[in-house]
């Protein structure tokens, strides 16, 4: 699994506080939900050229991550 810290950062200067990409506006979420509806990770390279696909799989480690710990909690 990727470590994701090395890509993912929260700011709550940037983008009201939610996970971004390290040096960039692009929400984890942004990325989870263009996957969701059926985007590659070259389709989402191709229009965001700044993204790579380690950035990208980072946002899986990371939902991976925020579900696994919400199923501990409860």
């Amino acid at each position: 699994m990727i470590d994701y810290k090395q890509y993912i950062e929260i700011n709550s200067e940037l983008r009201f506080g939610k996970p971004v990409i390290i040096g960039t506006r692009i929400t984890v979420f942004d990325v989870l939900n263009w996957l969701a509806n059926g985007m590659s990770i070259n389709e989402i390279i191709e229009d965001f050229p700044e993204l790579s696909e380690n950035q990208i799989k980072a946002c899986l480690s990371y939902a991976a991550d925020r579900e696994h710990k919400i199923q501990i909690a409860s």
